[in-house]
């Protein structure tokens, strides 16, 4: 739901998602790697996966340091489904795609949209959430969502949710940051007076302290988003994780794991819920998607 990512040309071509990587050596190994690293066993083979930790509650970094959140348990749980060792990478989300191609890792799951710009570069897996868009601004304040001409709004760049702005709103003055927490702190300082994001993870933020006093505006934006795990073409890993992710569907895992990250009873439940009912029916009448976001 970055992420998902995912891109058009906007995103991966215009913005750079497939140009600024930055050195291998800054990626960070996770510190909890759950169940897929327990399985230690010497027959398994070995893959690494990068995520960018800004993206609450898909994948963050805890008081400790240590990657958590639903894509982190997801991946946990695909790995050990699909029995291979898995080693978890934080990286900035610019160097994502380049990374792969660069076969410094074996698949991207960091809210990574499944568009047709990205398969042009990457291969996807089923899709494993699918994401809307919001608005958030500040209680009170007159600045609705229905035309933002002239408004400063914060999002993410290299994003789906920046390239719906440019391409519905582009009298908006958008102001682009590396990452999520970026665009809140100017959302925060009033440098900004709208964000659009994933819905996700902002209306994870709008429960936290800072994000108090802002809310959604307007209605959550459908652009039928497919979340998805992303990998380099004709990976035959793309097999092993469709399997396994359609096993963790049918037992109830992947239920399991989203219920710990959504609540029942808030808007990013209903999205989480919706995910999960279009991802299972698409993975019980179709063939395995060979390309994903």
């Amino acid at each position: 739901m970055k992420k998902i990512a995912m891109v058009a040309t906007t995103l991966t071509l215009s913005l750079g998602l497939i140009a600024c990587q930055k050195p291998a050596d800054t990626a960070q190994p996770s510190q909890s790697q759950g169940n897929a690293s327990a399985t230690n066993s010497a027959d398994m083979p070995q893959i690494k996966i990068a995520t960018e930790s800004s993206f609450v509650p898909f994948s963050y970094k805890d008081a400790q340091g240590n990657l958590v959140g639903f894509e982190i348990d997801l991946a946990n749980a695909l790995c050990q489904e699909a029995k291979v060792k898995c080693e978890i990478l934080s990286l900035d989300w610019d160097g994502l795609i380049p990374g792969l191609q660069a076969q410094k890792y074996s698949a991207i799951m960091a809210g990574m949209s499944d568009n047709e710009e990205r398969r042009k570069v990457v291969a996807f897996s089923e899709p494993y959430f699918i994401n809307n868009l919001v608005i958030i601004g500040k209680k009170g304040v007159d600045k609705g969502a229905d035309d933002l001409a002239g408004k400063n709004v914060a999002v993410q760049k290299a994003t789906t949710a920046l390239e719906y702005l440019e391409k519905n709103f582009p009298k908006a003055v958008s102001k682009a940051y590396d990452t999520q927490d970026q665009a809140y702190l100017d959302l925060e300082a009033g440098r900004a007076d709208l964000m659009i994001s994933d819905s996700a993870p902002a209306l994870s933020w709008l429960k936290t302290d800072k994000g108090s006093n802002y809310e959604v505006k307007g209605q959550p934006i459908n652009i039928d988003d497919k979340i998805a795990i992303a990998f380099r073409q004709n990976d035959p890993l793309i097999g092993q994780f469709n399997t396994a992710l359609n096993t963790l569907k049918a037992n109830g895992t992947y239920d399991t794991i989203s219920q710990k990250y959504f609540s029942e009873n808030t808007l990013t439940s209903k999205t989480a819920n919706t995910a999960t009912a279009t991802a299972s029916t698409a993975s019980a009448s179709s063939t395995p998607a060979s390309a994903s976001n």
